[in-house]
């Protein structure tokens, strides 16, 4: 059986509809969390919460229950102030929170600059440890890797083995786990990279948000802010933000990128400003 560290233990834990950005209350709860709680200080009331989720569609009851799942998976800590309830994040969900935007604010759709060569991991999992490959496809996946072959994962990113290297260390596989940076010689490598990757499903994402958000914003500042993070923060765990010369001529995700980057810094500014009055 995989032993995961006792780091890896008292990490904030993310569920499959959490970590793949759905559209519920605790999807959307992440998102508030990282684009006002995080540079507000790290703290808010219940009522801010409930106020900027019922901004966005979400009703008190389902504000509040994700709240309290959201503590129990070790994100949030409480502390009462007379009959308020103020809601701090956990160091833990700092770091994720900070690393996760780092990796979100900085993704642009296309790798500049690449050299031709490919970051290989082979990790082979049985079937029977379940949690071993969930973890293994989760977090690969999130750090832009694609499997064209069982056991086989690939990156254009070379910068990224230390990141598979935690994911294996993680998952109990790093012992009979293999990196290579390698040099690809011959064969035709797009067909490798639609295997590992579904460029098409990606491009249809895309176009989505290209059409969501190409038209007249909401009025309210909060509701725009966290409905564009919310939609954006999906791409760097479905795109590994490949080269140019691996991708399709006409690829959406430059376009995605360049709105998303012209929309995203006036409206957090205004966001933020708004989540300040609102009495976080």
């Amino acid at each position: 059986m995989p032993v995961r560290t006792a780091e890896a233990e008292a990490a904030p834990t993310l569920s499959r509809r959490h970590a793949r950005g759905s559209e519920s209350a605790r999807g959307l709860l992440l998102t508030v969390l990282g684009e006002l709680v995080l540079p507000a200080g790290g703290a808010a009331l219940t009522s801010a919460f409930i106020d900027v989720l019922g901004r966005l569609g979400v009703e008190e009851k389902a504000t509040r229950q994700a709240l309290m799942r959201t503590a129990a998976d070790g994100w949030l800590e409480t502390e009462r102030q007379g009959r308020r309830t103020v809601w701090t994040l956990s160091p833990d969900a700092r770091r994720l929170l900070t690393d996760g935007a780092e990796r979100i604010y900085g993704f642009h759709g296309v790798q500049p600059g690449w050299d031709g060569r490919l970051l290989l991991v082979l990790a082979r999992v049985p079937e029977t440890e379940r949690a071993a490959r969930h973890m293994l496809r989760t977090r690969l996946t999130w750090a832009g890797f694609g499997s064209p072959a069982p056991g086989v994962w690939i990156s254009t990113h070379l910068d990224r083995a230390a990141e598979a290297e935690r994911v294996l260390d993680e998952a109990g596989l790093r012992d009979d786990a293999q990196i290579f940076r390698a040099e690809h010689q011959a064969g035709a490598i797009a067909t490798m990279v639609r295997q590992a990757w579904d460029l098409d499903e990606i491009e249809r994402r895309y176009a989505e948000f290209l059409a969501e958000f190409a038209g007249e914003p909401s009025p309210d500042p909060l509701v725009r802010a966290i409905q564009l993070v919310h939609a954006w923060r999906r791409f760097p765990q479905i795109d590994p933000e490949l080269p140019a010369e691996l991708l399709p001529a006409r690829w959406s995700g430059t376009r995605a990128a360049q709105l998303f980057r012209q929309s995203h810094e006036p409206w957090a500014a205004a966001a933020r400003a708004e989540w300040q009055r609102s009495g976080s």
